[in-house]
């Protein structure tokens, strides 16, 4: 692992034609995007240091198809798939461009499995609630990759291992989850302590990426009860498998946002850059 900041300098020197980095995102809470909040901060620092890449192409855990898609949309929608928040946040929109050659480009490399074409899906809240932070102009193109969620999480690794092309072609990866999810564990409180198995899993995640231990991440459900108290619905969890997929020996990790926020949800994010 290498410090967050030397590891930015050396991404933001990159052109698009370089090989681009990779990212995880804990998105967490979508009031992220309208409230004075510490993620929002270092999503920002973060993405005045990104390079620009060709194309972003985003796994949001809140994309879950039977079999695997991506959008080809010219203009992606901004989908608000919450529900009960402020009027505010429904107004929220992330106008970019979509990247339609760059999901055909998927589509057509991606060997091990049929890719459809899909129209019918936008940028969810996994998507725009980072990106509006990380690329605030909303003028890079970007498409989404869904999730088959019939699928073991070893399939999404594999998937991901040939998706890793893409980064050699000027496109970011980013995968959009959290790497502890409970919902229905929420604390609402001002300030509440995480929960320790929380804090287990989330130090499980952390040490098993630091050592790229891409077994432990994919078999993570040996860790049993922790496991299911941690994701009691993996859909948060598999993003993180697609940043594993493609990360390459040559990468450098460094972590930021690394906060149990709610008690439950962990924000950790990170960077893969090499």
């Amino acid at each position: 692992m290498t410090d967050l900041n030397s590891l930015l300098n050396a991404a933001s020197k990159l052109k698009s034609t370089d090989r681009m980095p990779a990212l995880f995102l804990g998105h967490g809470n979508p009031m992220n995007v309208i409230t004075d909040n510490e993620f929002k901060v270092k999503w920002q620092e973060v993405g005045r240091n990104l390079p620009r890449p060709a194309a972003i192409a985003v796994v949001s855990a809140h994309w879950l198809t039977d079999g695997t898609a991506v959008t080809i949309n010219p203009q992606p929608k901004t989908i608000h798939d919450f529900y009960g928040f402020p009027e505010e946040l429904y107004k929220q929109i992330y106008p970019a461009p979509g990247a339609a050659d760059y999901a055909n480009l998927t589509i057509e490399n991606v060997k091990s499995v049929s890719i459809a074409a899909a129209s019918d899906w936008g940028l969810d809240h996994g998507a725009w609630t980072v990106l509006v932070h990380l690329f605030p102009k909303a003028d890079i193109p970007v498409y989404q990759i869904s999730i088959d969620y019939h699928k073991h999480p070893e399939y999404h690794y594999n998937l991901a291992k040939e998706l890793s092309f893409l980064r050699e072609k000027g496109v970011m990866v980013i995968a959009s989850g959290n790497l502890v999810h409970n919902l229905r564990m929420v604390n609402w409180s001002e300030n509440p302590e995480p929960y320790p198995w929380a804090l287990e899993f989330d130090e499980f995640v952390k040490n098993s990426l630091m050592n790229n231990d891409s077994t432990a991440l994919v078999e993570y459900k040996s860790r049993g009860r922790l496991a299911d108290m941690a994701h009691p619905t993996n859909d948060h969890y598999l993003p993180l498998i697609y940043a594993q997929g493609v990360r390459s020996e040559k990468d450098e990790l460094a972590f930021f946002t690394d906060v149990i926020d709610m008690g439950s949800v962990s924000m950790r994010s990170f960077i893969l850059c090499g």
